[in-house]
């Protein structure tokens, strides 16, 4: 059966790729919504990833890391806590997996009707796409990849979304306090990444977050408890034997 777990996770990201690439790439309007973005956040005070993508740019050894960690570590550690559930945890992996594929989901909605730029490609607004400027892998912009993906799908941040999802089963249900403290740093670190790299803005991973809670909402209406409140394991009833 773990086989057919991960053949079921990797046809499902297959198709919220498939799907989040076919949506019209609408260049005009994701920079408008870009620029409308930024324009409330500096009306409110709250604009800092301009300041925070330049101070962490001039630390070239640091920049290439956070640039290495957008590109990998989003599937991954994924992938990784995914398997520990089916493994460790049989008997929540079911609500959970639901929660993080309902999460997903809802993000392809928030790419289709708010189509929006990341902060490197708004050229006027003088952000770092700190990618190009460092000669890393990873920019789904450039090169071959720039055909089949969606730069102006910001909107909603599922590197905040997944991240967010894996801190929450593993500061649930690791046993080590480390490992506890380690879950729940990950997402903290993939927001300074993505606002570092300039790949999102902050409010993004707003929408992110947003989306992971309608994904725990779902699977909680689907099962009638979050993975949390479910056993370890299955309990499997005996045959009767006469």
């Amino acid at each position: 059966m773990l086989w057919f777990e991960i053949v079921l996770i990797a046809v499902s990201y297959w198709l919220y790729s498939l799907v989040r690439n076919a949506v019209p790439q609408e260049k005009a309007l994701a920079l408008r919504h870009a620029d409308w973005v930024w324009d409330t956040e500096r009306r409110i005070g709250i604009g800092v990833e301009h300041a925070i993508n330049h101070a962490v740019n001039k630390v070239t050894w640091l920049i290439v890391g956070m640039n290495y960690y957008y590109a990998t570590l989003h599937f991954i550690v994924t992938i990784g806590v995914l398997v520990w559930l089916y493994r460790c945890h049989p008997g929540r992996y079911i609500s959970g997996r639901l929660a993080l594929f309902a999460t997903t989901g809802i993000a392809l909605i928030g790419f289709y009707f708010f189509p929006l730029a990341p902060p490197r490609l708004m050229e006027d607004a003088g952000f770092i796409d700190t990618v190009a400027v460092h000669h890393t892998w990873g920019s789904m912009s450039q090169g071959s990849a720039a055909s089949v993906s969606n730069p102006y799908a910001a909107m909603p941040s599922m590197h905040i979304g997944w991240s967010t999802w894996c801190a929450t089963m593993i500061a649930c249900f690791a046993r080590h306090p480390w490992a506890k403290a380690l879950g729940i740093l990950y997402p903290v670190a993939t927001l300074l990444v993505i606002i570092s790299t300039a790949n999102h803005f902050w409010t993004d991973a707003l929408g992110g977050l947003i989306c992971l809670g309608i994904g725990f909402a779902f699977s909680y209406a689907w099962f009638g408890s979050f993975p949390w409140q479910l056993p370890q394991y299955i309990e499997r009833r005996n045959p009767d034997p006469g």
